[in-house]
């Protein structure tokens, strides 16, 4: 128990040292780079070359702070769909969730924002939201009648197939400016968050995380059975509602701010296992909130830095650097059966 403790002392400790280093970084380079000594002096009040001044303040720090906050949550959110279908490659990305977020927010975009209309972050919200729980409701119709993983995680590609097909063609009938828009937000990206969107996001996502580390303990008994889950007093039925509804939250919120962002939902969780020799919730969630916070904020300074000034799609990145740990994960599990 001493050499877990540790070890995730120790993990935990990494884990913020690098953040703070990444997250310094993403402030300081860029197209035009600041030393990160006047990075530090900008944050905390310091004045010096107004360009300077704004561009860390308005535009990377906001970038930043969403980047970090979206990829705890989407790491977290993974982590709470493996948990429920007992199935390590589940993620909202994999399993389409992400596409009903993003095709909910786009019927919102182009019918309301089309007329003329203002559409607020907690309409955004709510839509994605809304989108997230509804392709979240047909993989789990879908788990009733298909018992094979294998085949369920090729029906949530189906569904995220679909999804993207059915918002490809509601953005035909947006106007010019707002295919634009759309076509950015698609696939995924931290650039233009203006500074009250990052608070609002990092507040929300900050809160519903709280919520999520709370319930650790039933969690973890969940982890063991629906069995001894109920054994120990755990409402499983409650239980499983609250990991659904929380973990599509997390991604509606993501998808609301940045867009549908692939793989970190999969890959984080994967890291985190491998750090971590303590597989309790109440040790892995912070280390996947961690986690995926560097991961996302690493993703986002390659996408800027790779071919700047042009800028990739956050999602390319992610892919990039997802898709082979998911290759990793599912060979190591072919391997395991055939043993």
């Amino acid at each position: 128990m001493r050499e877990n403790s540790r070890r995730n002392f120790i993990v935990f400790l990494c884990l913020a040292v690098l953040l703070v280093l990444v997250f310094c970084l993403s402030l300081s380079l860029g197209s035009v780079s600041v030393p990160v000594r006047d990075v530090f002096s900008y944050l905390f009040g310091g004045e010096g070359n107004p360009q300077y001044v704004k561009i860390v303040r308005e535009i990377r720090l906001p970038r930043a702070v969403l980047a970090l906050f979206s990829g705890g949550a989407l790491a977290v959110s993974g982590y709470l769909l493996q948990t429920f279908f007992r199935n390590p490659i589940a993620g909202p990305f994999v399993l389409g969730i992400s596409s009903g977020a993003r095709f909910c927010a786009c019927i919102l975009m182009v019918i309301v924002a089309g007329q003329g209309y203002t559409v607020s972050n907690g309409q955004m919200v709510g839509w994605s939201f809304a989108g997230a729980m509804l392709a979240t409701g047909i993989i789990i119709l879908l788990s009733f009648r298909i018992k094979s993983m294998g085949i369920l995680l090729v029906a949530g590609f189906m569904v995220s197939y679909i999804m993207g097909a059915l918002t490809d063609f509601l953005i035909s009938f947006a106007d010019d400016a707002s295919i634009i828009n759309l076509h950015g937000w698609t696939q995924g990206s931290f650039s233009g968050t203006a500074p009250a969107d990052a608070l609002e996001a990092a507040v929300m996502i900050a809160a519903v995380s709280v919520f999520i580390f709370c319930l650790s303990k039933p969690i973890g008994a969940y982890q063991s059975g629906e069995r001894f889950a109920e054994t120990v007093g755990v409402h499983v039925h409650l239980l499983q509602l609250g990991i659904i509804v929380l973990s599509s939250l997390l991604s509606g919120v993501v998808t609301a701010f940045a867009g549908p962002v692939s793989f970190v939902g999969v890959a984080v969780p994967f890291i985190v296992r491998t750090l971590m020799r303590d597989r309790r919730p109440l040790a892995m969630l912070p280390a996947l909130f961690l986690t995926g916070a560097v991961f996302t904020l690493i993703s986002d300074l390659l996408a800027r830095m790779l071919l700047s000034p042009m800028e990739l799609s956050l999602s390319t990145v992610t892919s990039v650097l997802g898709a082979p740990l998911v290759l990793i994960m599912m060979v190591g599990r072919k391997k395991e059966r055939e043993i």
